[in-house]
């Protein structure tokens, strides 16, 4: 299902008791990141939080939207991510006469960026739900959103959840991401471009022929244009795009009031402005999702031209830190729906998985059918190839017996089944930009481990004992009779 709005998803949130709203006044410096920090770390990830009097804004705030498995689906509209995979698996199925070969699946990858019942419509309504307030030049202000200072020791205060929109300057194809801004003033704020997004690949085009690139900020939208912003996408796929596939409709654009760009129509608020070239400012510390401070640099610096609102509006936001946090259930979506992709190029993956205390980058654990010698190797340096993967320090890849989902399980099978010695290798390449461990920022090593079961074709001559498992026929007895038991 679509959702017409945030405002239409936190509804239904609060229908469905997930969602309590919060009536007493607090502030938006570190007060409300310790509320919601504990809140995440509950059962379950917690309730969504509705603050409706935070102190010196008008607006009220949400935050927990995404942070249950149940709410994560909910978002995307479906009633569990597995629903949405299953639809993905299927897109990427190859036809029978095409050969198998990496050409042609990278020659299907365009096919998804291609329904064109989903893709973005341009609208020109008489006034879009986005621009029912509108302000401009000195009117316009950050001052007057509840903009979060999430930790003690961050630069100042931040958007935590924007969908930062820009254009390629030499083909104008669209990139929207998700990158932290610091603000510095009523008009002036950081834009945390790494070096490895494609927002700052545009920003690079634009400044090698010193030219300002515009930059429009949408927060809030159906929750589906959220989720798509933080997607690991190949370049092809506009991410406006996958979110009509999510939506099963178009996402409806209008003009921004400023600059030459284009945004949901259905959004909360959206920020216009540029980022001239060659102008770079101080940003950080941030307290990041790795669960430490990420280090102060310098970054562009983004200049608000416009900022636009619904009446009504609610500003999104979320916290980043020590796991779990409300982030874990984006990286789940992540994890389920591209499984499907994952598999396109390394068919033997069955499933994997990122656990929340390796914050994504840091862990993948990956279960195959091993078919060859060495296989489990020739697994690790083919997800290093993959697109985002190329930040995971560590992969760990086990049998098809082992259930991956259960993070403890890996760890016994694991610790169990290796010589260090000969089943850890390493490799060197890029780092996320957020690893405070690797000897220069954003390149460093990564760990290999195999975990498999060992072959006498890999020169293990001893024999492999078998896991420890009851006789069918006991289990099945006993399964009758457990409730009877009481035991448990």
């Amino acid at each position: 299902m679509a959702y017409d709005g945030l405002g239409a998803f936190i509804r239904r949130l609060d229908r469905a008791g997930e969602l309590r709203r919060i009536k007493a006044p607090v502030s938006p410096h570190l007060e409300i990141t310790e509320i919601a920090d504990r809140t995440m770390k509950l059962p379950g990830g917690g309730p969504a939080l509705l603050f409706e009097n935070v102190a010196g804004s008008k607006f009220p705030l949400a935050i927990n939207l995404f942070g249950s498995r149940r709410r994560m689906s909910w978002a995307l509209g479906a009633d569990d991510l597995e629903d949405i995979a299953a639809e993905i698996a299927a897109l990427t199925k190859l036809p029978s006469d095409m050969l198998p070969t990496l050409l042609g699946k990278l020659q299907m990858l365009p096919q998804l960026a291609a329904l064109g019942k989903i893709a973005p419509r341009l609208i020109s309504p008489v006034t879009p739900p986005c621009q029912e307030v509108v302000k401009i030049g000195e009117r316009a202000s950050l001052d007057e959103l509840p903009i979060l200072t999430c930790w003690p020791e961050d630069g100042g205060p931040y958007i935590t959840l924007p969908l930062v929109f820009t254009k390629d300057e030499g083909t104008g194809k669209r990139n929207v991401g998700m990158y932290r801004i610091q603000k510095y003033g009523p008009r002036e704020a950081g834009m945390h471009w790494q070096r490895h997004k494609v927002g700052s690949r545009h920003y690079a085009n634009f400044e090698a022929k010193g030219r300002d690139i515009p930059v429009a900020v949408a927060l809030g939208g159906d929750p589906a244009l959220t989720y798509a912003a933080t997607a690991p996408l190949p370049d092809e796929i506009d991410e406006m795009v996958f979110a009509g596939f999510l939506r099963k409709e178009p996402v409806e654009l209008v003009r921004c009031k400023t600059i030459d760009m284009e945004v949901p129509a259905d959004a909360e608020f959206v920020i216009e402005g540029v980022v001239p070239a060659r102008e770079r400012r101080r940003e950080g510390p941030f307290g990041d999702h790795t669960g430490y401070y990420s280090l102060a640099d310098d970054y562009p610096v983004f200049h608000v031209t416009a900022i636009t609102h619904r009446r009504n509006a609610v500003y999104p936001a979320t916290i980043v830190g020590p796991p779990p946090m409300e982030d874990k259930y984006l990286g789940l979506a992540t994890e389920r729906l591209f499984l499907p992709l994952v598999r396109l190029f390394v068919p033997e993956v069955i499933d994997y998985h990122l656990p929340a205390e390796g914050v994504f980058h840091n862990l993948a654990l990956v279960r195959i059918k091993k078919r060859y010698p060495g296989h489990a190797f020739k697994v690790m340096h083919a997800l290093w190839g993959l697109g985002q993967m190329m930040f995971t320090k560590c992969i760990v890849v086990v049998d098809e017996d082992v259930d991956v989902q259960n993070p403890g399980e890996v760890v016994w099978r694991a610790l169990a089944n290796i010589d260090p010695e000969r089943d850890i290798t390493f490799a060197k390449g890029p780092m996320d930009v957020l690893d405070h461990a690797s000897p220069l920022s954003a390149f460093g090593s990564k760990m290999g481990v195999d975990a498999t079961r060992k072959w006498p074709d890999e020169g293990f001559t001893r024999e492999w004992p078998d896991v420890l498992k009851m006789a069918p026929e006991v289990k099945a007895e006993v399964d009758r009779l457990w409730k009877e038991l009481g035991i448990g």
